[in-house]
């Protein structure tokens, strides 16, 4: 009775929205490895909202930015109404004086900051297991170069994440979490 009692009321319990939120963006992530997608970072116009670069197309910030998408959150719109409301709290790696909705969200140091100002920044840890599905990962490749990918599960059931990135052959899901120097993690909840 009390088992039957427990269950039902674990039952009624709704799964929390942001459990929800990253794993789709987890199946949206792990979707794009399926695809065949060149690396290249040019600068597209892209249509707003919604833009995306075209099908086939993309570097490691359009892993993240097509599976939030799909997750139901548009990172085009959010990092450039965020950018238009205090645009001085962004990065001027590039020497912008205003927000373009075409590339501001496709750079790691933006998404960055968007995700600090969201209040989803969490403590840069050295243990796989403060990594969750569906957070956000950052590095620093050296020479100025930044990276961004997805925690995944691993399907053999291994408790080391794994991460589904682009770093110059497509999005991969790969055993690199701590391959390079880790300088952001993000749990985002919409």
């Amino acid at each position: 009775m009390l088992f039957s009692f427990l269950a039902l009321a674990l039952a009624a319990v709704p799964v929390r929205a942001d459990a929800v939120f990253a794993e789709k963006v987890v199946a949206a992530a792990q979707a794009q490895t399926k695809e065949r997608v060149v690396y290249d970072g040019r600068y597209f116009k892209l249509a707003y909202p919604g833009g995306d670069v075209p099908a086939g197309l993309g570097v490691c910030t359009d892993v993240v930015v097509r599976a939030f998408r799909k997750a139901g959150v548009d990172l085009q719109v959010a990092v450039h109404e965020d950018m238009r409301k205090d645009f001085p709290a962004y990065p001027k790696k590039w020497g912008r004086r205003s927000p373009d909705p075409n590339i501001d969200h496709r750079r790691v140091p933006n998404l960055m900051t968007f995700f600090k100002r969201r209040g989803a920044a969490l403590p840069v840890s050295d243990k796989p297991g403060d990594y969750a599905p569906g957070d956000l990962v950052t590095w620093d490749l050296g020479g100025g170069l930044t990276h961004i990918g997805v925690v995944v599960e691993d399907p053999s059931g291994a408790a080391k994440p794994l991460i589904v990135h682009n770093i110059g052959a497509g999005p991969k899901r790969e055993d690199v979490l701590f391959a390079w120097k880790v300088t952001g993690h993000y749990r985002y909840a919409p």
